[in-house]
């Protein structure tokens, strides 16, 4: 992992603690990226029209990459706006079981639309509570974050592909922005009914990009709504024959941003995704033991089975600015400040984060 650090020079620069909020650029990328504007500008429409032909492939790596079949790969620009095209199709006398703090994108949809709901608290017993609200008989649609954007809690996926065994009527919506990257998933094998994401973080994709997975099971609980000429991939004859995945595409998808997720995906996959696991196991180990020892973290955060790389830690204004003053790049969340870690970060440097907290 020290080797690929090279291909993110904001590194030189600082201690990125960041990446819940926006992952890096790499170089490789960008070359990518000039490379594919200079083809723009000689190429003009032609070039464009090669990168409408080539989303096909996009999905089929999409597909691979997170064990789903290509038909069921939708591209969206972020996952907010997907949500959204899917909640208009989904009846509204459906119960909703949401976590309460959960990532305004995720609850906001729902809360707006007045579904009817039900909310339990992120703690150290948020898989049980989850499963005696599905189980009092009342829940249709269990709708969470795999990873909690303000203290990196993830929830158990074996949990949720038992309690999907156990109420197989249940929708099981999940957002995986904070969690797709860290380490391999596949679709197709989990609870997850329909999975949702944009790539800017730790998928490293840049913005505008991002996908939704979902299984054909659970599509005739959905009437969608969205559409538009994407829809039909400019062939009005279809009007009649879309599928489900492209009444989330109603408009026309984007080369350059559904280009660069092909290559971040294609980039993790070089590095593997099991390597960028191991990693992340051991930076979050290294922080939990470090920041709970210094009493920084929610009491419960170190009782759960797992946990990610995000970490908010106690502090005020003052002490993030002082962080900021020392080239460490977090966000205040929460009332406290959020670190996270990726690939690219050290041991070393969860060393030296607690040596100014210290200090």
């Amino acid at each position: 992992m020290q080797n690929l650090r090279k291909k993110f020079p904001v590194l030189n620069q600082c201690i990125y603690a960041n990446t819940a909020s926006a992952g890096l650029l790499s170089e490789d990328l960008m070359e990518w990226r000039q490379g594919h504007d200079l083809d723009y500008l000689i190429g003009g429409s032609d070039m464009k029209n090669k990168g409408f032909a080539h989303m096909p492939e996009i999905k089929k790596t999409v597909g691979r990459f997170f064990g789903c079949q290509p038909e069921h790969v939708a591209l969206v620009p972020n996952f907010s706006l997907g949500l959204n095209l899917l909640l208009e199709g989904l009846a509204k006398d459906k119960t909703v079981l949401l976590l309460e703090n959960d990532y305004p994108s995720l609850n906001w949809p729902f809360e707006t639309r007045n579904f009817k709901r039900e909310y339990v608290t992120i703690d150290r017993n948020m898989e049980e509570q989850i499963h005696e609200k599905v189980k009092s008989g009342n829940i249709d649609v269990l709708a969470l974050s795999l990873v909690q954007w303000v203290n990196g809690v993830r929830i158990d996926l074996d949990f949720l592909k038992q309690l999907k065994m156990d109420f197989p009527n249940l929708i099981i919506i999940a957002d995986g922005t904070q969690f797709l990257g860290m380490e391999p998933f596949h679709f197709e094998d989990s609870g997850i009914d329909i999975l949702g994401a944009s790539a800017y973080k730790w998928l490293l994709a840049g913005y505008g990009n991002g996908f939704y997975l979902v299984k054909e099971g659970v599509m005739d609980q959905f009437e969608l709504k969205g559409i538009g000429n994407g829809s039909v991939n400019n062939d009005a004859s279809q009007r009649n024959n879309i599928s489900f995945c492209k009444y989330l595409e109603p408009g026309h998808l984007d080369s350059f941003n559904f280009g660069s997720l092909e290559f971040a995906l294609n980039f993790l996959d070089e590095i593997g995704l099991e390597h960028i696991q191991a990693h992340l196991n051991k930076l979050s180990k290294k922080a939990m033991e470090t920041f709970n020892g210094m009493g920084l973290l929610e009491s419960f955060v170190p009782e759960r089975k797992q946990h990610s790389t995000i970490f908010n830690i106690k502090g005020d204004k003052a002490l993030f600015q002082k962080l900021a003053a020392e080239e460490v790049v977090a966000s205040p969340r929460g009332g406290g400040i959020r670190l996270s870690f990726h690939f690219y970060n050290t041991e070393e440097e969860i060393d030296a984060i607690a040596k100014l907290l210290k200090r």
